[in-house]
Order: C-alpha cells, then sequence, then structure tokens
C-alpha cells in the first residue's frame, strides 16, 4: 500500500480526504503532519492559492521522502476584486482570527447591495512526487454573502457565505453536507485520478 502525506496538522482535513480516497477505492495510507513532528511547517509566501499549494508539496514531498498532497484556500469577494483571496485566514492582519477577519469584511461590504455580493470559496490541491512530479487541481464553490453572521458550524468565513441553490449559510450545514459541495472537497476529488495515475 502507498503512503501519501497531506500537509497539514488538521484533523479534519485527514479525514475528509481520507474518505474520499477510501470512496474511491484507492489503496493509499493517508497520514498527516503529526506523523513527522521534525518536519516543519512551510511558509505560505506564494501570492496565489497555486503557488502555496505547491510550496508546502514539494517541500513536504522532500523532506518525508513520500507523495505529499497539500491546499491552499480562501473567500474572493467579487467586489473587492477578488480578495482576501490567498490572505483569507489573515485578512484583519493578525493569521487566524476569524471574528477580526469577519468584522472587517463584513465592514467592507457594508453598503453593497444584496444582487451585488457575489463571492466564491477557491481551493488549490496539489500532489508533488519526491522525484519533482506534480499535479494541480482547483475547486470551487460559489454564492453570495450575507450580512449578519449565522450558524455555529464551520469556521473563517462560512457563517456569512450562502452556497448557490441554498438559503442556508455553510456554518448552518452539517458537516457532511458541506464536505459534499465544498471547494476543498472538489479539489481533493479531483485530485484522485491524478493520486492513482502517479502512485498506481
Amino acid at each position: 500500500m502507498s503512503r501519501l502525506v497531506l500537509a497539514t496538522h488538521n484533523a479534519h482535513k485527514v479525514e475528509e480526504l481520507r474518505r474520499i480516497l477510501g470512496d474511491a477505492g484507492l489503496p493509499v495510507e493517508l497520514v498527516g503532519m503529526d506523523s513527522f513532528p521534525d518536519v516543519p511547517d512551510t511558509p505560505e509566501t506564494g501570492v496565489t492559492f497555486a503557488e502555496n499549494a505547491l510550496l508546502k508539496a514539494h517541500a513536504v514531498a522532500a523532506a518525508t521522502g513520500l507523495p505529499a498532497v497539500a491546499d491552499d484556500s480562501g473567500l474572493c469577494v467579487d467586489v473587492l476584486g477578488g480578495a482576501p483571496g490567498v490572505f483569507s485566514a489573515r485578512w484583519s492582519g493578525r493569521h487566524g482570527d476569524d471574528a477580526a477577519n469577519l468584522d472587517l469584511l463584513l465592514a467592507q461590504v457594508s453598503d453593497i447591495a444584496d444582487d451585488r455580493r457575489g463571492a466564491h470559496f477557491a481551493c488549490v490541491a496539489a500532489l508533488a512526487l519526491p522525484g519533482g512530479a506534480e499535479r494541480v487541481v482547483e475547486g470551487r464553490m460559489t454564492g453570495v454573502l450575507v450580512r449578519e453572521r449565522r450558524g455555529t458550524n464551520g469556521f473563517g468565513y462560512d457563517p456569512v457565505f450562502v452556497p448557490d441553490g441554498e438559503e442556508r449559510t455553510t456554518a448552518e450545514m452539517e458537516p457532511e453536507e458541506k464536505d459534499a459541495i465544498s471547494h476543498r472537497g472538489r479539489a481533493f476529488r479531483g485530485l484522485v485520478p491524478h493520486i492513482a495515475e502517479l502512485l498506481g
């Protein structure tokens, strides 16, 4: 059985990709970065999701000697020209301050009419082999921004994002419902044929 590393310490991401690989019937043992405590995190210095995903995937493949998958994702708001984009996690200045990021975003679009509040979540997933081969897939979930937080599931911008065809925010959905339509789920599922090709 091939071993594959997902470049994250997030157990939920590992479980999500593990489920997707299992559903596809791929004989792959997936592990996260907790299995490699001596490997440092890779700085996300790229200016696109693809650059950051590839930076992380190649660094982890080189450090572990195993094929590696990495992803980078964020919220892209139409009237903000695609921002916050790759800066989504640190939009307010401090990395990972969800409440401050959300407050700033809501303030920036407070005077935007309801029919102009389009946005999408984007995720780029990258697969890199120690020998240098790479594959990249993007997944998107389009929708609109609401004016006030709704729901307690999820994280980041989930409480203000309503996917197309839904009336609930992604923070009002059950995790399984969100996984089925999410940008990350789509990117990971799109990577499955490449994993089968390169690890087969």
